[in-house]
C-alpha cells in the first residue's frame, strides 16, 4: 500500500547538512530514506532523530557513484513506501589538496570527487525520477557550494564538481519539468566538522574573520541550509532551475 505521508530521500544524510535536512523534513511531516556510505552509527543517530520527530526512517547504505547500488536503494524505497516526493542530492566528498599544488593532485582522487559529487547526483536522480514524476510535488534539491559559483581556495576537483552541480541543476530543471522541480542551495562557509577539517588549526580565526565581513555577522550553519531547502520544497512551488546562495550576503557584498 502506498504511504499516506510524503517521502523524502536524502543522500549523505549521516551527518552535516544531510542530517539537518532529514530531521527538518521529518519535523514537517515527511517519512525519510536516510542514505549513507560509511558512517553507520551516525546514520542510525539521524534515523533516531527523525523517528523522534514522528517519521518512519529507512536506512540505506549505498555508494551513490555505483549505479547498481543506487537502483537497489530506489527499489527498496518503493517497496517500503510506494512513493517518493522529494530527493535531496547531498552526498559529497573532497580532497585535502591546495589548488596551487598540482603535483599532489592524484588522478584517482580527482575522479573519486567527480564520481560522488557529479556522477552520483545524476545516477540517483535518474533512478528516482520515475517515482518523483508520480508525486503531486516532485522536487529535487541539490547541494551546490559557493565554491562552484566563484573562484575560491577550495580544492580544484571540489570546486569544479560543484560548478558541474550548478549546471546540472539548471539542465535537469528543463529536462524534468513540468513534473519535477529542480533547484539547488549553495552554502558559504559552514560552521561545523566540514570546515574544521578544511581549515584545521585556523578554523576559529578564519571563521571569525569571515563572519566579520558578512552582512549578517555570522557564518552559515547546517540548519540554515536545511531551512532554505525546506523553503524550496514546501513553499516555492513556481521556482525551478534556481541556485539559492546561503551565506549571509557575503558573496554579494565582497
Amino acid at each position: 500500500m502506498t504511504n499516506q505521508k510524503p517521502v523524502a530521500l536524502v543522500t549523505g544524510a549521516a551527518t552535516g547538512i544531510g542530517r539537518s535536512a532529514a530531521v527538518a523534513l521529518a519535523k514537517n511531516g515527511y517519512d525519510v530514506v536516510i542514505n549513507f556510505s560509511r558512517s553507520v552509527d551516525a546514520a542510525k543517530l539521524t534515523a533516531q532523530q527523525c523517528q523522534a520527530a514522528g517519521a518512519r526512517a529507512l536506512l540505506q547504505r549505498c555508494d551513490v557513484s555505483e549505479d547498481g547500488d543506487v537502483r537497489a536503494m530506489l527499489a527498496a524505497t518503493e517497496k517500503e513506501f510506494g512513493r517518493l516526493d522529494v530527493l535531496i542530492n547531498n552526498a559529497g566528498t573532497t580532497v585535502d589538496v591546495e589548488p596551487k599544488n598540482f603535483d599532489a593532485m592524484k588522478v584517482e582522487d580527482w575522479n573519486r570527487v567527480f564520481n560522488v559529487n557529479v556522477l552520483g547526483l545524476f545516477l540517483v536522480t535518474r533512478a528516482a525520477a520515475p517515482l518523483l514524476k508520480k508525486s503531486p510535488n516532485g522536487c529535487i534539491v541539490n547541494t551546490c557550494s559557493i565554491a562552484g559559483l566563484r573562484p575560491s581556495a577550495q580544492p580544484l576537483p571540489y570546486a569544479a564538481s560543484k560548478a558541474a552541480v550548478a549546471n546540472l541543476t539548471k539542465t535537469l530543471a528543463n529536462a524534468l519539468g513540468p513534473q519535477i522541480r529542480v533547484n539547488a542551495v549553495a552554502p558559504g562557509w559552514i560552521e561545523g566538522d566540514w570546515m574544521k577539517r578544511t581549515l584545521a588549526e585556523n578554523y576559529q580565526g578564519l571563521m571569525a574573520r569571515r563572519a566579520k565581513y558578512t552582512p549578517l555577522q555570522r557564518c552559515c550553519t547546517e540548519d540554515d541550509v536545511a531551512d532554505s531547502m525546506l523553503s524550496l520544497i514546501l513553499h516555492n512551488r513556481f521556482v525551478t532551475g534556481e541556485i539559492v546562495i546561503v551565506d549571509g550576503g557575503f558573496a554579494s557584498t565582497t
